[in-house]
């Protein structure tokens, strides 16, 4: 009986030892990187996830930025722990040598970008770009649109004149006509087709899945994976109500942007929320994207998008 209870004593001393998940460190301040357009904002101005981490001890910052490459540059330098971006950002990070990981991802939303030409342009197919200037974020996800677009319609991208403008700019270029097309997302595409008639030549359906990728820098994902994996939960919840009450959604969304409800109620019919896992059939996708952009010289280096793979991913 002695040696059994010594036993029973024994492993409850080596059990005692083993850290469980519910006592995994928890960070102080999680830095979170969102544009004023995705899902993040969402999260933002509701303030669930604020609330949820707050009863935890941890303080929530928003970091602002204007698009995806900007937002991974802060990822890599480490002014932010989170991000979400669309296709092309997370790969090009990669060239640069981002140690970054994908936690989620949207559903695919092909629709919600395109590239579009002035209602009364003699371009009619992706085959009349050729010679044109075409405008674009460079190094965003309708970097890689374009690609695909002028690919399956036997150009290449050394057959247009790319115009890398900000979507600010790009949409004054596009307004007095010093621009032959422009490749953009949704809501600055709801916008100008609302305000300025324009015409879609192609969306990226049957050419890009186009989906919002979660990220996080390596460092936060394999610190605090239970934190991580708790933001997750949210954008599921947060993407259930979204989706669930799209005239909310809109009204919330065109607060944070300034652009109209109405177009905010265009772009979001066609653009579904929600938050999966990784799988390999995604990381395939990706692998896709930095393989087309190492080809075309778009970027300097080839990219194995699946050293990405966050370790709770891994097989």
């Amino acid at each position: 009986m002695k040696i059994l209870v010594r036993s029973v004593l024994s492993a409850a001393v080596l059990l005692g030892s083993i850290p469980s998940a519910s006592a995994e460190a928890l960070p102080k301040v999680v830095n979170i990187g969102y544009q004023k357009a995705n899902i993040f904002a969402l999260l933002k101005y509701r303030g669930t996830l604020d609330a949820d981490f707050k009863k935890q001890g941890i303080a929530v910052k928003w970091v602002e930025f204007t698009a995806g490459p900007q937002m991974l540059e802060g990822l890599n330098v480490g002014s932010i722990d989170l991000a979400a971006t669309g296709d092309a950002p997370p790969v090009i990070a990669q060239a640069a040598k981002a140690d970054l990981v994908y936690l989620a991802h949207s559903p695919a939303s092909p629709k919600t970008e395109a590239i579009v030409v002035p209602a009364n342009s003699t371009i009619k197919t992706v085959a009349d770009l050729k010679g044109k200037r075409v405008a674009l974020n460079k190094g965003s996800d309708v970097n890689y649109l374009l690609v695909a677009a002028l690919e399956k319609a036997g150009l290449s991208y050394k057959d247009i004149t790319p115009v890398y403008l900000a979507p600010s700019d790009a949409r004054a270029a596009f307004q007095r006509g010093a621009i032959d097309a422009w490749a953009i997302w949704d809501p600055f595409l709801a916008e100008v087709e609302t305000h300025a008639n324009a015409r879609e030549v192609t969306n990226a359906v049957d050419l890009v899945p186009h989906y919002t990728f979660f990220l996080s820098s390596r460092k936060f994902a394999e610190t605090y994976p239970q934190t991580a994996l708790k933001l997750i939960d949210e954008l599921k919840s947060t993407s259930d109500w979204a989706n669930a009450h799209p005239d909310e959604t809109a009204e919330i969304q065109s607060t944070s942007t300034g652009l109209d409800k109405k177009i905010w109620a265009k772009a979001l019919a066609r653009m579904p929320f929600g938050a999966e896992r990784m799988t390999p059939e995604v990381f395939k996708q990706q692998q896709i994207i930095a393989d087309k952009f190492k080809s075309t010289g778009l970027l300097p280096v080839s990219v194995d998008v699946n050293t990405a793979t966050w370790s709770l991913d891994k097989q």
